[in-house]
């Protein structure tokens, strides 16, 4: 059988072309043939607090059906999960981080219940590469409570972390092993709460989440890593800040932050591959913003306003996960309630032009996330319980549902691991 990774065409002229060298020829299927076995991993992470831990300011989070970080082997042809393995855990790891180089995975774990000062916890984890396992190798205070956003620096020696209940962010740096040390810095964010009702929400919306208090939502560096972006939901800002890689420590940039309208509420945002153009997801007001990066002096400046709704859309709505295609070409925005993924066509310029959108076949998604070879979309329907697979159009940007479920107890997040790269990173 050939193997998926490889096309048929592709293969007849790679056999044609080895055709005569022996050794070569040989040496070339056995590769192919390991990592057709090699796993492709999925890594699940849910909520999985027992109802007495349950924060009493979340006010989306049900008690928690998951049982920790959920293992899966993924078909790389059909896109079906088999499930392998459970990493046994009951304070929500709900926001997961793969290391580049294949070996280390981290997770968030929403709780408050760290020491006198309510945090939450970090956890690091080594990934078996010749099966995808983990074994726990620390679990250290995250600087806030209710850690829900996590992401690996790129030069992969710290781990930032946005603690939403908390409403700070922290540097953990990554010690040789992997493990995790003390913070490094914590910023606590500081601001005018916005109000209620967001400046953009759709008619007849009542969708109130985070505008209460200060809540860190991201946090992720720019591919040079001299600056790192964070989001606070309630301030209505994506802060900026400079990044000193040998000491671990946030610096304002100039300016230090950028507004957006009263009560939309930042969440998620996700780089284009070009490193010129941002795009940022609002929670409550349930659009997209489209930026200009200035990557040399980490600067935004918005241009382009869009629902991440179909047209006419009336009612209440959650805005989740937004990510950019790798080959910069589509955006894709989450919406809870509504329960879809938007679609939209990235311009010449960076702006963004509605296309469509799919039902996520379960209950409010609250991420997605592509396969290695962006061929395949997977939603976390948090609520009801499962994570469902999606063929990718790459020309339309469109997706079809492949019928594929893989039942999960509140799936927050899933990171996939193609082993077959990860040993060639050996």
């Amino acid at each position: 059988m050939i193997p998926p990774i490889l096309s048929r065409r592709a293969f007849l002229k790679t056999s044609t072309a080895l055709a005569g060298s022996g050794p070569l020829l040989a040496a070339t299927l056995n590769a192919l043939a390991a990592a057709r076995k090699s796993p492709l991993m999925a890594y699940v992470g849910t909520f999985s607090s027992p109802l007495h831990d349950v924060l009493p300011t979340q006010v989306d989070l049900p008690p928690g059906n998951g049982r920790g970080i959920h293992l899966f082997q993924v078909d790389r042809v059909s896109g079906a999960m088999t499930p392998s393995g459970v990493v046994e855990s009951g304070t929500s790891p709900n926001c997961l981080a793969v290391n580049a180089a294949g070996t280390r995975l981290y997770s968030t774990n929403e709780t408050d219940k760290q020491g006198e000062g309510n945090e939450g916890t970090v956890s690091a984890y080594a990934i078996n590469r010749a099966d995808g396992q983990l074994t726990l190798l620390n679990t250290f205070r995250s600087g806030g409570a209710g850690p829900t956003y996590l992401s690996v620096h790129p030069s992969g020696r710290f781990v930032l972390v946005a603690n939403y209940f908390g409403g700070s962010v922290a540097v953990l740096p990554i010690r040789k092993d992997g493990s995790l040390g003390a913070a490094t810095d914590i910023k606590n964010d500081a601001g005018t709460v916005g109000p209620r009702k967001a400046t953009n929400a759709p008619p007849g919306s009542f969708a109130f989440s985070g505008h209460d208090r200060t809540h860190a939502h991201m946090i992720q560096a720019d591919a040079s890593g001299r600056f790192v972006l964070h989001a606070d939901l309630g301030l209505d800002r994506i802060f900026v800040w400079k990044f000193d890689d040998r000491a671990g420590v946030l610096t304002p940039n100039d300016p230090p932050a950028v507004a957006f309208p009263p009560g939309d509420g930042p969440r998620h945002f996700s780089f284009h591959p070009n490193g010129c153009w941002f795009y940022s997801l609002q929670e409550e007001g349930s659009n997209l913003v489209v930026f200009d990066y200035d990557s040399a002096n980490g600067r935004l400046k918005a241009r382009q306003t869009i629902s991440s709704l179909p047209p006419g859309f009336a009612g209440s709505n959650f805005c989740s996960e937004v990510l950019v295609s790798a080959d910069g070409r589509f955006v894709y925005a989450g919406n809870r309630l509504h329960d879809s993924i938007a679609i939209f066509a990235i311009g010449k310029t960076g702006g963004l032009k509605f296309v469509g959108e799919e039902w996520t076949r379960g209950n409010y998604p609250r991420s997605f996330n592509f396969d290695p070879t962006g061929r395949l979309l997977y939603a976390c329907n948090q609520r009801s319980d499962n994570v469902t697979a999606f063929r990718v159009d790459k020309k339309s940007g469109r997706l079809e549902f492949t019928g594929h479920y893989a039942p999960v107890g509140n799936p927050s997040v899933i990171a996939f691991l193609d082993l077959a790269d990860a040993a060639g990173k050996k």
